[in-house]
Order: C-alpha cells, then structure tokens, then sequence
C-alpha cells in the first residue's frame, strides 16, 4: 500500500440484520477508538419514532455523538441520494475533529449507496405514479412485485411483495429511463468513490432459530416500552399523517397504525409485529449474501465483541 493511499481518512460500518447487536457494537466500537457513530437507518431519520426504530437512548446520545437521527417529521419523505450525501457531509466533519466515523445500521439500500455511489435518478412522476398505483389498486402489490421480477429481478428479490413505496419507485424508475433500478445503482460505483477507506463488517446470522428469539424479545420489549401509545402521540402530533406514508410503513409502526385503524385484532398485534420483523431480517440477510468485499462474522459468536474490535483495530492501525 502507497504511502498516498495510507494517507486517507478511514472509517467502520457496522451492518447486518435487525436485532443482531449492531447498535451496541457501535457504541463499543466508538468508545474505544474516538469515534462518533453515524446512523445506517432509514426509520431513525424521523422524529417522534423512537420505540419502534430503537432509536439510542438519551443517555446513549450525551455518550458518544450520533449523527443522522430525528431530520425529519414522518409526515416528510427522503431517499438514499439525500441520506448519501447527509451521510459523506457527516462522515467528513467527523473526519476534520480527528475522529472515526462509525457507519451503523440495517438499511442495506443505503449502504449500497454510500460505498457505490447513485445514478443522476428521475425525479417522481405524477403521471406515472398515478398511473402506477391504479394497476395497483385494481391488481394488487403482490402483482405488481411480479411484474417488477421480470423486469428487474435483483430489485425485486430484496422487496416484500406488498412494499408499495419501493415497488412503485422501481417501476417508475424503469418507466422513465427504460432501465432497471438495480442496473443504474451498478453505474454509478464507477464515478462516484468514496473519499476515504472503509471497512465493512458485517454481522451475520448463521442460526436464524437464535436471531428469531432476539426479535421477538425486542419486539416484546417495545410494546413494553408504549410501542401502540407512540403511535398513538404521532397521529395526534401530525393530523396529516397516514398509514401510507414511508414512516408509516416502516415494521412496527405499520402493524400498529393498522391495529389503530380497526384493520385487525389487538390480540394479533405482537405476532403481526414479529412476523414482518422477521421478513425484514429476511430481506436484511439476502442483501448481505450479495454484497461484496465485507468482513463477516457471526452475531451469535460469544466472543463477537472482541473479535469486532480486532477487527477494527488492525484496520484502522495499518
């Protein structure tokens, strides 16, 4: 390695599926080596959503810097291209104090976008998103995931069938340009490199059955914590707040807002909430296995928080 190329500023992600750990390995990770700990979560971004997104606590907050929480009301949407240039905006001013940005979350999109860059994307388009969510009304999602599979098969393998906003975006996008999402998403790595190193570790999750039982026991502990009354304060905070809006749809907050709206039976919220948690993790896993140049271990490895902070150490020593 080039003396110029040791030369540039290095930073840690920490990513994997939802309850593996990563927040707490974050917080180890920043406290060993000086670092601040910039949020990887498209749900943290919104204010007022702190149970269901396990937003770090105040305390956790006051201990090591965290950055790219609480931008925006959930009546409010953004995107990867926005959260992108927040987080290389972030990243550098963690830089400039002599510190480690620690990169931290699930939302794999968004990571695929920090480390290989975005496409010039088009902008929504009324016309054809009306048009879009007509077919949808009348067909279903699920259909229109289908459809989406033929068209843009990698897209579609990381998307719930009934995730209408992403499924909608895709189909768009393929609209307007003619070309899959996930091809315009490959185009840009090669103009848009990262201005500093990054290690990429991520925790994996060889024993589903042990990363299941850590979903519901967190599960468990929002609703424990006033899950349904957040969502509760939300509708009173925001009237013009739907359950269709992105915040909305995020796990947890979409099984409540349904429960609230008399959509379905209380009794089968936690078994709802953990359900499509599990998806998530699902979706989480399958974005793992196709991202490369990533420095795996295992979650459920007793040892994982010493092997993390090897890890981390040999990288940003060398």
């Amino acid at each position: 390695m080039s003396g110029a190329h040791r030369s540039r500023p290095r930073a840690i992600a920490l990513i994997g599926p939802t309850a593996a750990g990563k927040s707490a390995l974050a917080l180890q990770l920043a406290t060993s080596f000086g670092g601040e700990i910039v949020s990887l979560d498209s749900a943290q971004v919104y204010r007022g959503m702190d149970i269901g997104t396990a937003k770090p606590s105040a305390a956790e907050q006051a201990a090591v810097p965290h950055h790219l929480i609480d931008l925006i009301a959930p009546t409010e949407s953004t995107s990867a291209a926005l959260w992108r240039a927040a987080a290389l905006a972030a990243i550098a001013a963690i830089h400039a104090r002599g510190r480690v940005p620690i990169v931290a979350g699930g939302t794999m999109l968004y990571f695929k976008a920090l480390r290989e860059g975005l496409d010039d994307l088009p902008q929504a388009d009324p016309t054809v998103r009306a048009a879009i969510e007509e077919r949808a009304a009348a067909q279903g999602w699920p259909a229109l995931h289908a459809e989406l599979s033929q068209s843009d098969p990698a897209t579609a393998a990381r998307l719930a069938r009934t995730d209408a906003q992403r499924i909608g975006r895709a189909l768009e996008v393929l609209a307007i340009t003619g070309s899959p999402l996930s091809a315009l998403l490959r185009g840009a790595a090669r103009s848009q490199p990262l201005p500093f190193e990054l290690c990429s570790i991520a925790l994996d999750a060889a024993d589903r059955a042990a990363l299941h039982l850590r979903i519901a026991e967190r599960f468990d502990a929002m609703l424990t914590a006033g899950l349904v009354d957040e969502v509760r304060t939300l509708r009173r905070t925001y009237p013009d707040l739907t359950g269709t809006m992105p915040s909305m749809r995020c796990v947890g907050y979409r099984q409540v807002w349904d429960m609230l709206e008399g959509r379905s039976d209380p009794k089968d919220l936690r078994e709802r909430g953990i359900a499509a948690t599990r998806q998530l993790a699902k979706r989480q896993c399958t974005w793992l296995r196709s991202l490369p140049d990533l420095v795996r271990v295992d979650c459920a490895d007793r040892g994982l928080a010493t092997q993390v902070n090897t890890i981390a150490g040999r990288f940003l020593a060398a």
